[in-house]
C-alpha cells in the first residue's frame, strides 16, 4: 500500500539512538496490547467476587450504595431485567434540558464520571523524550499538514510519527477493532434507540490498555484517585462481560463461550474481527448466538 505522508513530519528524521529508544518501548507496548488482547476476547467464566467489587466502587465512587447484582448467561437474558436503565436518548435529555426534580440515573452519573476521568488521564500524557522534535513549518503555509502515513508501528516510528499516535493506532485503535463484536450482538437485540445502555466490561478493555501502556512503559504518572479509578475499570475488563448499572440493580453478564476470530485483511496492528468461517463467531453460555451480518 501507498500511504501518504504527512507534510510537516516528511523531513523529520529520528537520529538512530532515539529510534532504537523508540522500538524498544513499542516492543514492549505491543506485549501490553497482547495480554489485553487476550483478555478482551477471554471465554473464562466470569470471575463475579472481582467484578462485583469493581462495579460497587464506581458506585460508590458517585455517592451511590452498593447494587443487588443479577447475574444472567447473556445479553438476551439481561434485557428483561434491565428496565430502570436509561437509554441514550434517555441521557441526552438529562444533558440538554434535565427533567428536575426526577432523581438522576446512576447511568448519568456514571457516564459523567467517565468522561471526566478520560479527559483527565489524557492530560497526563506527554511527548517522551526520545520523540524527535516537531518540524519546523513555514509560517506563510496555511494549509493543514496531510495526515501520518497508513503503516505498521515500526515503519511509523522510523517516519518520525510521535509515540502518542503509534499507541494511539497500535493500541486504542487496533483493540478497538478487534473487540468490534458489540454492534453484532446489540443488533440482535433490538433497535438501538430502544436499549438501555451499558458497559461492555471485557470488550472495552482497548481504552484503557492504552492508558494502562503509557504507565507500565514509566512514560506517565496518574494522580491518585484518578489512577486508582483506572485500575477499578481494568479489573472490570479482566472479570465479566458486559453490565447495565441501574440505580438498585446491577445486572451482569458472564463472559461468551464462544469467540472466533480472523485476522483483518490488510490490517497493520493485528486486527481481528467476527470469524465468517466455523460457525457462530458469538456465542454466550445459554447458547444465544447473534448472526453474524
Amino acid at each position: 500500500m501507498t500511504a501518504p505522508s504527512r507534510r510537516s513530519a516528511a523531513t523529520v528524521v529520528p537520529s538512530v539512538r532515539s529510534l532504537d529508544i523508540a522500538v524498544e518501548y513499542w516492543l514492549r507496548a505491543a506485549e501490553i496490547r497482547d495480554e489485553w488482547l487476550a483478555a478482551g476476547l477471554s471465554t473464562a467464566p466470569a470471575d463475579r467476587p472481582a467484578a462485583e467489587r469493581a462495579i460497587a466502587r464506581l458506585y460508590g465512587r458517585h455517592g451511590r450504595p452498593r447494587p443487588r447484582f443479577e447475574w444472567v448467561d447473556s445479553p438476551a437474558k439481561a434485557l428483561p431485567l434491565s428496565g430502570g436503565v436509561p437509554t441514550h436518548a434517555d441521557l441526552h435529555r438529562w444533558v440538554m434540558a434535565p427533567p428536575w426534580p426526577a432523581p438522576r440515573p446512576f447511568a448519568s452519573d456514571l457516564v459523567a464520571g467517565l468522561s471526566r476521568l478520560r479527559s483527565a488521564l489524557d492530560g497526563c500524557l506527554a511527548p517522551p523524550e526520545f520523540d524527535p522534535p516537531p518540524p519546523k513549518r513555514d509560517k506563510r503555509d496555511r494549509k493543514p499538514p496531510a495526515p501520518w502515513p497508513v503503516l505498521p508501528a515500526l515503519d511509523l516510528l522510523a517516519a518520525g510519527v510521535p509515540f502518542r499516535e503509534v499507541l494511539t493506532r497500535g493500541i486504542r485503535d487496533a483493540l478497538r477493532a478487534s473487540f468490534s463484536f458489540h454492534p453484532l450482538a446489540r443488533a440482535a437485540l433490538g433497535p438501538s434507540g430502544s436499549l438501555p445502555v451499558c458497559w461492555y466490561g471485557q470488550q472495552d478493555a482497548y481504552w484503557v490498555a492504552y492508558y494502562d501502556a503509557w504507565r507500565r512503559l514509566g512514560l506517565t504518572r496518574y494522580p491518585g484517585v484518578d489512577g486508582a479509578e483506572l485500575d477499578t475499570w481494568a479489573a472490570l475488563a479482566r472479570s465479566c462481560g458486559w453490565w447495565w448499572p441501574g440505580d438498585d440493580v446491577c445486572v451482569v453478564v458472564e463472559r461468551p463461550s464462544v469467540l472466533r476470530t480472523e485476522p483483518v485483511p490488510g490490517a497493520f496492528h493485528g486486527e481481528l474481527r467476527p470469524s465468517r468461517s466455523g460457525g457462530p463467531p458469538l456465542v454466550w453460555p445459554d447458547g444465544w448466538a447473534p448472526e453474524l451480518r
